[in-house]
């Protein structure tokens, strides 16, 4: 059975203003999203999945499904900031969504078969997909609970207009995660915070108690590429009645269900294992307004060298 790709689309990209998923930046409009499908196809992903805001709908259909028709099947969910388990609401005040892991909660009725999650704004690169392509397909027919990630270098994937947020990662001797932590502040900056973007000062994160840590160049992050099989849609719905179930999760209005989280769960739990596939691959994406220029730069400079071609679809 053919893996499905699950792309996020739910957000706005509050620090780059406005609907970057969108954003047209190849020569003929493409979006990041359209050379990551481009990509996945070339991959042997067999069907494309949206999650997106439902008052977008009509705009998503016009500007980017439309576009797919008789190159691969494509389906949208939607979600929701009241698209909660029965017997929980919306706490008074709370605008904010409910995080990643709740976005890929709405895809479980329609994903029978093990699907890829990314983000829509980051481009990961052909072999990227490949590697948890071929992971994906080899899963024996009804496996559960082995999943992956494809574990970036930190030192690939920063953006030199500001922080950005990963999760750092821990594995062991065979490449199988052991911790994922989401950091929301990680830069590369000299020792009293400033130059940030210069490669000769070190990359630090900020922890929970505000300090700022270093971190290795090489040390594994999550773009949020992971490889999943149905049965997560199944731990998610568990564990997220108890993330509601927790009143601080109720009254931080800012609290979020993250991938990580659920992740870090079933892992620690030891009810399900994720294979860390590493790649070298360097990351770009835009972050930040500032990250257009540089990202319109690169993919015309795969263009030119035939990495895709011209016109996508």
């Amino acid at each position: 059975m053919k893996p499905t790709l699950f792309l996020l689309a739910a957000g706005m990209g509050s620090r780059y203003g406005g609907l970057k998923q969108l954003d047209g930046l190849g020569p003929n409009g493409e979006t990041i999203m359209d050379y990551s499908i481009y990509d996945a196809i070339q991959a042997g992903f067999g069907k494309i999945v949206w999650v997106i805001r439902k008052d977008f709908e009509e705009q998503f259909r016009n500007q980017i499904l439309a576009k797919y028709e008789g190159h691969v099947p494509c389906e949208l969910c939607f979600q929701a900031l009241d698209a909660l388990p029965e017997g929980f609401s919306v706490p008074e005040g709370r605008q904010k969504p409910w995080g990643t892991n709740h976005a890929v909660l709405m895809g479980k009725d329609i994903i029978k078969e093990p699907f890829c999650v990314i983000n829509c704004d980051d481009f990961y690169n052909r072999d990227a997909f490949m590697v948890i392509g071929k992971f994906l397909a080899e899963l024996p027919e009804g496996a559960k609970n082995q999943y992956a990630m494809v574990g970036f270098r930190v030192g690939n994937t920063l953006s030199e207009n500001g922080t950005v947020a990963r999760g750092i990662c821990s594995k062991d001797s065979e490449d199988h995660l052991t911790t994922v932590v989401e950091r929301t502040e990680i830069v590369r900056c000299a020792e009293d915070g400033s130059n940030m973007g210069n490669a000769a000062e070190e990359i630090r994160y900020k922890d929970e108690n505000g300090q700022w840590v270093a971190v290795d160049e090489k040390t594994p992050v999550s773009m949020n590429m992971w490889g999943f099989t149905p049965d997560y849609f199944e731990h998610s719905e568990a564990y997220f009645k108890e993330f509601l179930s927790d009143p601080k999760n109720m009254e931080n209005l800012k609290a979020e269900f993250f991938i990580p989280l659920m992740v870090n769960k079933l892992i620690n739990e030891k009810t399900a294992s994720v294979k860390v596939l590493d790649t070298t691959s360097k990351w770009f994406g835009v972050t930040y307004a500032a990250d257009r220029e540089g990202t319109v730069e690169r993919i015309q400079k795969l263009i030119d060298e035939g990495v895709y071609p011209n016109k996508l679809f």
